[in-house]
């Protein structure tokens, strides 16, 4: 299985991927964790890539496209991967397919985790941080022993700005809008599987790998 994972910020992509991945037995690539790779690594492309970040700007798509690709080469491409949050734009979803084509394989399917705006509000407004050791809590599904304070540490725990509601709000409408083009290219070509990403962790990862397996069976 060859597999890109696509969905708005709080939708638990990055918990499913690890799930996905394991359960498949296939390595899977962050976009954002293989750049911070690449930038410790001191390479030529890291370097690049640095000099956007320490300026917070985007790393533009030709250094982004050339670091995943770099990625794709150091596995067993005919094994399987889960790309998770890539690709970001149609460009780079139309590099991708260019890069496997090359190494003589194809994307098996695009998977859009659909998460409703109100509950995305609702699981990232929530959230609490630690000021000292950086531990995350949740006012509803994780809250604190003591209102406020760190269990591990004692220490205040605050909401973090792009944590705040019209923060989220805002993250959402831009990702959406970003996102409907990849979307868009993927269901033209018959690869796009919407799966719904409300319920519990394991409802979800279980209609995940149902939707795979079917595709499984009917491609036989």
């Amino acid at each position: 299985m060859r597999l890109v994972f696509l969905g708005p910020p709080g939708a638990g992509k990055g918990t499913q991927v690890k799930m996905l991945s394991k359960a498949l037995g296939v390595p899977s690539m962050a976009t954002g964790d293989v750049l911070r790779m690449e930038v410790a690594s001191g390479s030529e492309l890291g370097r690049e890539a640095k000099s956007y970040m320490d300026k917070g700007e985007l790393v533009p798509d030709d250094i982004v496209i050339k670091i995943v690709e770099k990625w794709l080469r150091s596995i067993n491409i005919a094994k399987g991967f889960i790309l998770d949050g890539y690709p970001r734009n149609v460009r780079q979803a139309r590099e991708l397919d260019e890069i496997l084509r090359q190494m003589n394989v194809e994307l098996t399917a695009a998977i859009y985790l659909d998460v409703p705006e109100n509950e995305i509000v609702r699981r990232l407004s929530g959230r609490l941080t630690c000021r000292k050791c950086g531990a995350v809590y949740h006012i509803e599904f994780n809250p604190p022993k003591e209102d406020r304070k760190c269990d591990v540490c004692g220490s205040e725990l605050y909401q973090r700005e792009d944590d705040k509601e019209d923060v989220v709000r805002q993250r959402f409408r831009v990702y959406t809008e970003s996102t409907k083009p990849v979307l868009d290219y993927y269901k033209d070509k018959g690869k796009l599987l919407v799966i719904d990403g409300l319920g519990s962790i394991e409802e979800v990862n279980k209609r995940i790998l149902k939707r795979l397996q079917e595709l499984s069976s009917s491609s036989k």
